[in-house]
């Protein structure tokens, strides 16, 4: 018996010839009993025009069919194969395709209008799955061609923006959509905020007035809190995270989808304290306890009871923390595309700004510039996940050598980029942490009486901004600006509602 040459083939010879014949995914009678059905009754149009275009189909010419099936019956024309015969005789590749008697082909294997859906679904899955074959090479060529401008992690990262993208309901591609789409959606926003409770239509901070002021927290916006260290942004921030989980409530739509009817999955991205430190102080609001008693065990049965149970209660909270020291903004995003992936996320909060590394093509520049990358990111991410995005942020030393030591915009460092690409700067100040710290000393030649004065003065004004907070609404692109003052617990770093007798909001800025 004669040796068959094809045994002695290497494994490696073996795997390409069997590369050479697979052929990507496709199911063209699916996609002609798609076109059937669509011919018969148009209706069965209307169960896959969410989600699937011409470009989904494996044959070109089922793909520019199903295009010109899509305009007809989107102007309310009706389509049959009648309707169809201008348009056939004057498309050669239609009529090279058998012209009438195609379309009738197509009719003959149409299927019930019922499982047009479920055969709109299959022809869009093969779609993706011939997707994922060209992306997985297109990844192994980009390893096998190694360049100096883009490392390993780059090309990790642009990868996994291209699977984020592909898992994206479908929607690969960015590109100009029909107004009546774009007042679809403010319509549907319109009214959810109307029967959601406060008629909100963003995602609501749990601190009223500022909800009342900004309208919640809107998807797509980049939020800039800023403030000078010990003002509270860290504690702000949590807490807003805090409320928009702890209000967080789902159901499932009419596709199945899971989508939240109110509050927010939150990610955390903390650049300055460990996931421990935050969970300690979202420990000590809950309970009352203050943190640094809870750091050092400085408690007795019972505090240390009701940590336990307060604890129990929030484990199950959808917030997500991470913290990884000096991030890059393209680390940033790959790890949020994730955590929507594989989570869901309705809000990102980013402590803070200037700790973010630019990329790597960005670090030879100048500081300016490494933050308008930064912003930008960071705005292009909150577009791309459709969340609202809190990016925290230092204040300049100019605030310190004015008498008034409320925040301005100029204050903002690198502030150019900063307040150009936000959609809301907000600052927070506590006029009592800089009055605790200028007690009046009696100056030279000044009488008790004066002196007393100016002293009884200070006590009252400290007394008058005890437990108080400002949150300074210095830009808001979608609407009026303003002061909103709250409380503020020092002990717990807890930011709340002032009492209804007193003055909440603060006059609105020109």
């Amino acid at each position: 018996m004669e040796p068959n040459p094809k045994d002695d083939a290497s494994p490696e010879s073996r795997v390409i010839q069997l590369a050479t014949v697979r052929e990507p995914p496709h199911n063209f009678e699916a996609e002609q009993a798609l076109l059937g059905s669509i011919l018969v009754n148009n209706q069965a149009y209307h169960r896959v025009a969410e989600f699937l275009k011409g470009e989904h189909f494996a044959d070109p010419l089922h793909g520019k069919l199903f295009d010109a099936l899509a305009r007809m019956v989107e102007r309310g024309q009706l389509v049959s194969a009648v309707t169809l015969k201008t348009y056939i005789e004057h498309d050669e590749e239609m009529k090279a395709a058998g012209g009438a008697s195609y379309l009738a082909g197509l009719a003959a294997a149409s299927v019930h209008v019922i499982d047009a859906g479920d055969f709109g679904r299959l022809v869009h899955d093969l779609f993706l799955l011939r997707q994922l074959i060209t992306l997985g090479q297109d990844v192994v060529n980009g390893a096998f061609k190694p360049t100096l401008e883009e490392t390993a992690i780059e090309q990790i990262e642009i990868a996994e923006k291209k699977l984020y993208d592909l898992a994206s309901v479908g929607q690969t591609d960015g590109g100009f959509k029909p107004f009546r789409a774009a007042l679809t959606e403010a319509m549907v926003a319109a009214e959810a905020a109307y029967n959601r409770a406060g008629q909100l239509t963003g995602v609501a901070t749990g601190l009223v007035q500022l909800d009342q002021l900004l309208g919640g927290l809107h998807k797509s916006d980049l939020l800039i809190l800023a403030g000078r260290p010990s003002m509270g942004k860290t504690a702000l921030a949590t807490n807003i995270a805090f409320n928009a989980v702890k209000a967080y409530r789902e159901e499932h739509g009419e596709d199945g989808k899971v989508k939240a009817v109110d509050g927010a999955v939150v990610g955390f991205f903390s650049l300055e304290m460990s996931g421990e430190q935050l969970a300690n102080r979202i420990l000590s609001e809950q309970s009352g306890i203050s943190s640094e008693k809870i750091r050092k065990g400085e408690m007795n049965s019972s505090d240390f009871d009701k940590v336990i149970q307060v604890s129990q209660e929030l484990e199950h909270l959808n917030l997500y923390i991470d913290d990884t020291p000096a991030l890059s903004i393209a680390a940033l995003r790959t790890r949020a595309r994730r955590l929507k992936r594989t989570r869901g996320l309705g809000l990102l909060v980013v402590d803070y700004l200037q700790l973010l590394n630019p990329s790597g093509k960005s670090r030879q520049e100048n500081r300016v510039q490494e933050v308008s990358e930064i912003t930008r990111g960071l705005k292009t991410l909150a577009k791309e996940l459709d969340v609202p995005v809190i990016a925290l942020s230092q204040l300049s030393r100019a605030v310190e050598q004015r008498e008034d030591k409320r925040p301005q915009l100029s204050d903002l460092r690198e502030s150019g980029s900063i307040e150009q690409d936000a959609d809301v700067v907000m600052f927070v100040y506590r006029e009592e942490y800089y009055l605790t710290r200028s007690e009046p000393s009696r100056r030279a030649e000044e009488s008790d009486q004066k002196f007393n004065e100016r002293h009884d003065d200070w006590k009252q004004r400290c007394e008058q901004t005890y437990g108080k907070a400002e949150v300074i609404v210095a830009k808001q692109r979608h609407g009026p600006t303003g002061i909103v003052r709250l409380s503020f617990e020092g002990s717990i770093t807890k930011f709340g509602n002032l009492s209804a007798d007193a003055d909440g909001v603060g006059p609105i800025f020109e």
